[in-house]
């Protein structure tokens, strides 16, 4: 019979690289943040530029710009370019679905 806490397969028992380690954080520290959380939410529902991310969210535009440098940075998010206006979208499937989990956990408790 397996214990409930013992991995099953080889992969499990391997130490976590330090780089895999960073991005895991990193990805939670993300999350973890009441207005990034707000912006990916957002995101996940359509492209938006920094003007309507502010707008939308109640947010002044010099904050998003500095949350989604972070999320960009991250490669949590990506851009396209049209004319002078940034248009922003989600870049992480995974990370959606993490999200998109983890809301639907709040919402059942």
């Amino acid at each position: 019979m397996k214990e409930k806490n013992k991995p099953s397969n080889q992969a499990a028992d391997e130490q976590l690289d330090e780089e895999t380690l960073f991005m895991v954080t990193q990805t939670f520290k993300a999350l973890s943040d009441p207005t990034r959380l707000r912006i990916l939410y957002l995101l996940f529902q359509g492209e938006y530029s920094v003007n309507e991310i502010a707008e939308r969210l109640g947010l002044l535009q010099s904050t998003v710009s500095h949350q989604l440098r972070f999320l960009k940075n991250l490669r949590l998010v990506t851009f396209r370019r049209e004319g002078t206006s940034l248009y922003y979208s989600h870049d992480d499937e995974h990370v959606m679905d993490l999200l998109k989990q983890s809301i639907e956990h709040a919402r059942h408790h």
